[in-house]
């Protein structure tokens, strides 16, 4: 347990007739961001307020900081922050005063709290807005608000529910930059989210959980490795060269390429080749005398990790049918809906 500030182990948990965790593990190492990837019901949430003492696991434990969220539920609260999917402030108060009632409610002194909201409001872009009522705050300064009241009491471990569902993508890469420099402070981080990105661009390792099981893990090159590295993709415009195409390329790899019919659009998945490959496939289909466009090469995306590990795109219920949200790679987006607790 050494180096981890967030031990999971076997973790379970069923309401009623619905079983919402089947023994999930997972392992934080401290200074770290850990990305929980999952639709909507996969039980992040629920695993989340299991965490975070809001919720009592029915099998397994969970061990935060050396703490046991059972046994020793205060003793977490004193070391841990939480940001859920929606801001949890109170908006008939000023950002300053929701940040020194909440510090009040660690029990600082007075003046530590006023002197952390100060810290917060101006760490956040707030300061100029600190005494007018959050009422008044557009949704992403609510979100930066809620989250700088997480931070009050300065908890080495930040848990993260969603924390930039149904802000605008400017307000998403603002958070971003926020939580970038927090864990540069050396915060732990677990953050829950379906925006594929997002994992991407925040987590040092992702942890993908369908169906309350994790399916998988690593970190994002890893998982992408995962589904066949490296992918050529490319359109050809006259449908009768199609199969010629195919035929050209299909040296480039062990795996045959894939063939969408209708729009005769050709994936071929190449390795870790580099840019060689992408050079010899321009070669290939000119020597077979067939026109091309959009000839291009890319590293497999957490959505096609996701599409091909789940067979559902993380937008998706489970029970969507799987090819609902997949035509091509430039359409395909993670959704923002929240997640419920099941």
């Amino acid at each position: 347990m050494s180096g981890a500030a967030i031990v999971v182990e076997d973790l379970g948990k069923t309401f009623g007739s619905v079983v919402a965790l089947r023994g999930v593990d997972l392992e934080v190492p401290r200074g770290s961001v850990l990305g929980l990837l999952g639709p909507n019901g996969a039980g992040k949430t629920t695993a989340v307020r299991i965490m975070t003492t809001l919720l009592r696991p029915d099998t397994g434990r969970v061990v935060i900081e050396g703490r046991d969220v059972v046994r020793e539920p205060d003793a977490v609260r004193r070391v841990i922050g939480l940001a859920g999917q929606s801001a949890a402030i109170k908006e008939e108060l000023t950002g300053r005063e929701n940040l020194v009632f909440t510090g009040r409610l660690y029990h600082l002194p007075r003046a530590r709290c006023r002197q952390r909201a100060s810290e917060l409001l101006e760490r956040f872009d707030l300061a100029d807005a600190a005494d007018r009522q959050a009422r008044t705050y557009s949704g992403g300064m609510q979100r930066r608000l809620d989250l700088a009241a997480s931070l009050v009491a300065e908890p080495p471990v930040l848990f993260l529910d969603e924390p930039t569902t149904g802000l605008d993508p400017r307000s998403r890469i603002g958070m971003w930059s926020v939580i970038r420099d927090l864990v540069s402070g050396g915060t732990t981080l677990l953050l829950t989210t379906q925006y594929l990105e997002e994992a991407d661009e925040l987590a040092d390792q992702i942890a993908v959980i369908d169906h309350g099981t994790v399916i998988a893990s690593g970190t994002s090159d890893s998982l992408k490795d995962q589904v066949g590295g490296d992918v050529i993709e490319f359109d050809v415009p006259d449908r009768q060269y199609l199969q010629l195409a195919v035929d050209a390329v299909s040296g480039l790899s062990d795996v045959p390429p894939v063939l969408e019919a209708e729009s005769s659009h050709v994936t071929v998945r190449i390795g870790r080749r580099g840019s060689q490959a992408l050079i010899d496939a321009v070669r290939l289909v000119d020597q077979a005398g067939v026109e091309v466009s959009g000839l291009a090469m890319h590293r497999p995306s957490l959505d096609d990790v996701f599409l091909s590990l789940t067979g559902h795109a993380a937008s998706q219920t489970p029970g969507d049918k799987p090819g609902a949200t997949r035509s091509r790679r430039n359409r395909r987006r993670a959704g923002s809906g929240g997640e419920q607790p099941k």
